[in-house]
């Protein structure tokens, strides 16, 4: 299998991540699921999935479709399209899957694939954390992961816009 064709595999529709995620859980696999934009991948989410896949065996990414983005950051994001957006996360080898999501929160992404392991980033609270009471309702944890600093897409496309 080439390259492509194995970053192509590790992108996944909503309607097929259950049946990865339960060949995964019948292989013993941990299942960890975190979620974003990624609109321009810097070093401060590489370095954030890598902590999140260090959890577990299978690290699932849900990612905000273009649409979401929009909604969310306005109407001059995401910078990058969701099909580029989803290739790069999917070369990271940290990365097993990625799954995009059009809705605002991945609440109904968390609810099909039951993650052992829900995580964010240090700049949100366990309490904030969208799906976490699901999660915490069948004895899956809820993490907040430490926030590396001096990383942000905002200020990237701000430093970007005054070059």
């Amino acid at each position: 299998m080439n390259f492509w064709t194995q970053i192509e595999a590790k992108c996944v529709a909503m309607k097929s991540i259950s049946a990865h995620c339960q060949r995964a859980r019948l292989n013993g696999h941990r299942i960890v699921f975190t979620n974003g934009c990624f609109d321009i991948l810097h070093e401060g989410h590489v370095r954030y999935l890598a902590d999140a896949r260090s959890l577990g065996n299978l690290l699932v990414v849900g990612m905000n479709s273009d649409a979401s983005v929009s909604r969310l950051k306005g109407a001059e994001r995401p910078i990058n399209r969701e099909e580029s957006r989803s290739r790069v996360l999917a070369s990271l080898t940290v990365v097993d899957l990625v799954v995009v999501f059009e809705t605002d929160t991945p609440e109904e992404l968390i609810h099909i694939v039951r993650p052992d392991i829900l995580v964010k980033g240090g700049d949100w609270s366990v309490d904030q954390i969208v799906g976490g009471a699901f999660v915490n309702s069948y004895g899956g944890e809820v993490r907040s992961l430490p926030f590396h600093t001096g990383f942000s897409t905002t200020g990237l496309v701000e430093k970007i816009r005054t070059l």
